[in-house]
């Protein structure tokens, strides 16, 4: 089983690329046939194998000799590890499908803040009403902390874009709507803050290896999605790590 759950993420981590690189651009996500963005070159079956077709190739195009970008092959693995993780810590439940769910929705954000810096309203809004239904089959304990999760998330970022005079996008702002109703209150702040310390470190090391200049936009989506993932998987154990400090 793990290895079926494992070659499905590597799959799915595949599609992923492709609602995020075409969702934002308003193109289908089933036409035309995937082809290199270099040369038009439409990829065959055995190029489109996840992971594997990159090794093969060398990370290059076999048509026009093109780089491919890490991002496809890194997606997918990621997918697949998470995909493998998540049916390890709850079996097949309610909960490991909404975890399939949540770790869907933030790679699909990745791959499209990563390539745009946008995160799509459309992908937004499907997932949420798949979490909706999710949520009423597997309520939080309370009930309502679903609610004042996803209104404290919004709330959070809305205020912080206000002060800041648009330093958080419109899209973060829906995202950890979303979020926090899926994982509630405490989880979406500790989300929060936990993205916020992955953005300021990790972009300190990126400029200091002059890879991102200060003062240009940064997109935000992927330090986001990693405090998610975080969260969902180890939040408890991170509160009560917290809270010793203070028994």
């Amino acid at each position: 089983m793990n290895l079926i759950i494992f070659l499905y993420g590597l799959l799915f981590g595949s599609f992923f690329n492709v609602v995020g690189l075409r969702v934002p651009e308003g193109r289908s996500v089933v036409r035309p046939r995937s082809a290199c963005p270099a040369c038009g070159h439409t990829l065959r079956a055995k190029e489109l194998i996840p992971v594997f077709s990159y090794l093969m190739q060398g990370g290059r195009c076999r048509a026009c000799r093109a780089r491919i970008s890490p991002l496809y092959p890194l997606t997918e693995l990621v997918t697949a590890l998470l995909f493998l993780y998540a049916y390890q810590l709850f079996g097949l439940t309610t909960d490991f499908m909404i975890a399939l769910l949540l770790i869907s929705l933030l790679l699909i954000i990745v791959v499209s803040d990563l390539a745009y810096m946008i995160i799509p309203d459309k992908v937004l809004l499907f997932f949420f009403l798949l979490f909706l239904v999710g949520r009423m089959i597997r309520p939080l304990e309370p009930w309502w902390d679903s609610l004042a999760g996803g209104a404290v998330g919004f709330l959070l970022l809305l205020l912080i874009a206000l002060a800041s005079k648009g330093g958080m996008g419109g899209g973060d702002i829906k995202l950890f709507a979303v979020i926090g109703f899926v994982i509630g209150m405490k989880g979406v702040l500790l989300t929060f803050f936990l993205s916020c310390a992955l953005g300021a470190v990790i972009g300190l090391v990126l400029m200091g290896f002059g890879l991102v200049q200060r003062g240009k936009p940064m997109p935000f989506g992927p330090f986001i999605a990693a405090a998610a993932m975080i969260v969902y998987f180890k939040g408890e154990a991170l509160l009560s790590w917290y809270s010793s400090f203070f028994v």
